[in-house]
């Protein structure tokens, strides 16, 4: 038995005498020494025991060295919640946002999907385990999408994998194909999850800067540089992550863009995982590539999409993987010993953003930014360098620019945004530091608060 045992055997005994012995004073008056003494020995032997535990190294090598991600301790939540501000920088239930995720209803057929799931409780396969790979429903809806979008037969059966979100699909493809040392070519700047699932994977993230021209005007100006990725390549390398279309830039790559990666793919015998999350928010006439449609590079992709982003209903959390059943098989075995299943009922019916965008483009013209227009998306990123004041500001001298105009816009405008470098790695934080990133896909409401205070807008 162990010590710890013993001492809870002590407290019950403990408590067994106070009530056997109420009555009787002066037992109880020795009960309660005794009480006293094993508790004594208690608090000094577990406090030694916690200092020495406190002592090791409590976590893995895998999250040692992962930082907190931005979104579960950003500042910026507590500090837009603080000062009362219009947030156009993260969502939350007691502020106006907007800068993370969209604040407007789901549309009304996706509830409507929903509810009539919830009206059939008798429907028992609707509301149990469903198949641990994905509903039927859903996976045969998914095969039918990505079989005329890819060009390719997507088997239901074989060549999809219905993750809680696609984050998970992310992180399945990481842990399922990288070895300790494994590169990752990750193109900056990048989600921010990309990075610590790589690390946690045992791979090392390689970042190529996709650098801004120098008077950008859309996000098309965010250019790829094929020369810089294959300086970067090593017989290390394994994978290269692209996301098209890529938050937070909003840049949809082109033809002839992908066609170069793909070259490189080729040429190196890479892995490619496809982040198009945001596949169904492109706009104008701009035309969606996916890029396992390319020429031989179905056999090399990894797919990932999201039914949250695509119906503007995040917090459903529900994605994919679409791949040839090898490069499944290894994220299956991940998913089968992790989640088990996903939820059912999300599964089961889960088969004018443009007025936003402009709106908001003219909202940062009018304080004197210079907006990026995206391609796809709802996000936007605006450059602030040409505001008078914000190099002035000293509030964490050794923070990216980005960061402490921030935190002014919050406590003396109080609106909140989010700091573009944050998507940044290393040294190339303070080479990216004059831009922020806002979400324009808001309710009125939140639209008519940031340009009442952006209108009147001026650095102390």
């Amino acid at each position: 038995m162990s010590f710890f045992l013993h001492l809870d055997v002590c407290k019950g005994i403990i408590c067994l005498g106070n009530v056997l012995l109420y009555n009787n004073k002066a037992l109880h008056y020795q009960f309660n020494i005794f009480h006293t003494l094993i508790t004594k020995i208690k608090d000094e032997s577990v406090g030694g025991c916690v200092n020495s535990f406190k002592q090791r190294q409590r976590f893995s090598r895998r999250v040692k060295d992962v930082k907190p991600s931005v979104w579960y301790v950003f500042e910026f939540t507590s500090l837009a919640a603080e000062c009362k501000a219009v947030n156009i920088g993260q969502v939350n239930d007691s502020i106006i946002v907007y800068g993370v995720f969209t604040d407007t209803p789901m549309p009304r057929f996706v509830a409507g999907m929903l509810e009539s799931v919830a009206r059939h409780p008798e429907r028992t396969d609707w509301h149990q385990y469903s198949r641990g790979f994905g509903y039927p429903r859903l996976t045969s809806a998914l095969s039918r999408l990505y079989s005329s979008t890819l060009g390719v037969n997507v088997d239901a059966q074989q060549n999809v994998l219905v993750t809680v979100g696609a984050y998970l699909s992310l992180y399945y493809s990481f842990m399922g194909w990288l070895s300790d040392g494994d590169e990752v070519i990750v193109l900056d700047p990048a989600f921010d999850c990309y990075v610590p699932q790589i690390r946690m994977a045992g791979g090392v993230p390689v970042p190529v800067v996709l650098n801004l021209s120098s008077e950008p005007q859309s996000s098309k100006d965010y250019m790829l540089n094929v020369k810089a990725i294959e300086k970067k390549i090593s017989n290390r390398t394994k994978m290269i992550v692209l996301n098209n279309p890529h938050n937070p830039a909003g840049k949809l790559f082109t033809q002839e863009e992908l066609e170069k990666i793909a070259n490189v793919v080729v040429r190196h015998n890479l892995l490619v995982i496809a982040d198009e999350v945001y596949e169904w928010h492109v706009y104008g006439d701009k035309k969606m590539i996916r890029f396992a449609s390319l020429p031989d590079m179905y056999n090399r992709t990894i797919t990932i999409g999201s039914a949250g982003k695509a119906f503007s209903v995040t917090g459903w959390k529900l994605g994919w993987s679409v791949a040839p059943a090898e490069l499944l098989e290894p994220l299956r075995r991940i998913h089968q010993n992790c989640v088990f299943t996903c939820p059912t009922p999300i599964q089961v019916y889960f088969f004018n953003i443009a007025i936003e965008l402009n709106r908001m483009a003219s909202i940062l013209r009018s304080a004197g930014m210079k907006p990026i227009i995206p391609d796809s998306g709802y996000f936007m990123v605006a450059d602030f360098s040409q505001l008078d004041g914000p190099s002035k500001i000293a509030d964490g001298d050794n923070d990216p620019l980005d960061f402490r105009f921030v935190r002014w816009m919050c406590r003396e405008k109080k609106l909140a945004m989010i700091p573009n470098s944050a998507f940044y790695t290393g040294s190339n934080k303070q080479d990216n530091d004059n831009f922020i990133r806002v979400c324009f896909f808001k309710s009125d409401k939140v639209l008519d608060a940031a340009e009442s205070i952006l209108k009147s807008f001026q650095m102390a």
